[in-house]
């Protein structure tokens, strides 16, 4: 058992998140840190599950070693999406973290009910996001346990 800073250099995060400016601040964030995430942005559900299937033109994309996922998304919502990637065997190992503005009671109990692994309200200031980021390298890159997951590329020729 290993965890995730001892795997890897650069962990990789992806963030589902469709306010760009929120997008921009997060990535700011995690290059602050003492581990430097890369943050790779999908700005929808449906490209986040095109990004971890490693379908099409993402067959190359390195697999998250952590989600965050906000709760108001156009189509598919952050419960929603995590409720689909919880009832896949392989990507359900990844953990996923609600990174919201919502602060409703009936998001957080939505999000832990589809088995979110934390819920994170967004901060107001750069200040925040910083710590905030740091915080998550410390828990979840530094000391928590995580398997390792490997995610086949679907095109990948049999």
């Amino acid at each position: 058992m290993t965890t995730i800073s001892e795997r890897t250099q650069f962990p990789q995060v992806l963030l589902v998140d469709d306010n760009s400016g929120d997008a921009r601040l997060m990535r700011m964030a995690f290059k602050k840190t003492d581990l430097h995430a890369h943050v790779i942005v999908a700005e929808t559900a449906e490209i986040a599950l095109a990004i971890l299937r490693r379908e099409g033109e993402y067959a190359d994309t390195p697999h998250p070693d952590l989600i965050l996922v906000d709760v108001n998304l156009p189509r598919i919502n952050g419960p929603t999406f995590l409720k689909l990637i919880k009832a896949d065997p392989i990507l359900r190992l990844i953990p996923a973290l609600v990174f919201s503005s919502s602060n409703a009671e009936s998001d957080l109990t939505e999000s832990y009910r589809h088995y979110a692994n934390g819920f994170i309200t967004k901060p107001f200031s750069f200040d925040d996001y910083i710590d905030v980021a740091k915080h998550i390298v410390e828990y979840w890159f530094q000391f928590v346990q995580t398997p390792k997951v490997e995610i086949p590329a679907t095109n990948d020729p049999a």
